[in-house]
């Protein structure tokens, strides 16, 4: 332990007369400046954690983040951008979504010291935007393009090798040749 010193952190969570709300838990914190790191900053961090897994695995279940394919590194990093910026969007507009039960939900009464999901902002989004307006023009119709002079051919795209993982067996034959 003496060539990774660490923290260690207890968290334990009390309510307003001292009883416990839930077991203690135990954070470390590692790495150079871990001194500098009060115990508070170290537990809100590890809140926010929380908060990253559950924006990561909403944006690629319902904002299609792993979904678009392309060769070009390039054009991936501009969908996950894209896909961040409508992230806050929904986060932006949590403070005019309504609750829209769905048809097998039962109809509550609307909460509003509860948290609104960005599901639940997703779903009214459209009655959002319509209420809201959007600063884009209306499109412009256009004519048709006349597309590719006759014989004329694109480049074809640059063919890469496959990268494979290797097998936990090949590097044991090689030595053995």
């Amino acid at each position: 332990m003496y060539r990774h010193p660490f923290t260690l952190v207890r968290v334990h969570v009390t309510d307003d007369i001292g009883n416990s709300v839930w077991k203690p838990m135990w954070l470390v914190v590692i790495g150079d400046q871990r001194e500098e790191i009060s115990p508070s900053v170290a537990y809100q961090s590890f809140r926010q954690r929380f908060d990253i897994e559950h924006m990561f695995r909403f944006s690629k279940q319902r904002l299609l983040m792993t979904q678009f394919q392309t060769p070009d590194v390039e054009h991936e990093e501009n969908w996950i951008r894209l896909v961040m910026l409508s992230y806050v969007q929904l986060w932006a507009a949590k403070e005019l979504a309504t609750h829209l039960p769905r048809p097998w939900e039962s109809p509550k009464e609307q909460n509003n010291d509860k948290i609104v999901t960005p599901s639940v902002v997703q779903r009214d989004f459209h009655r959002i935007i319509s209420k809201i307006g959007t600063p884009a023009r209306s499109p412009k119709t256009r004519g048709n393009s006349m597309g590719r002079v006759q014989g004329q051919t694109k480049t074809p795209r640059i063919k890469h090798p496959v990268v494979k993982k290797q097998s936990k067996s090949t590097p044991n034959k090689q030595n053995a040749a």
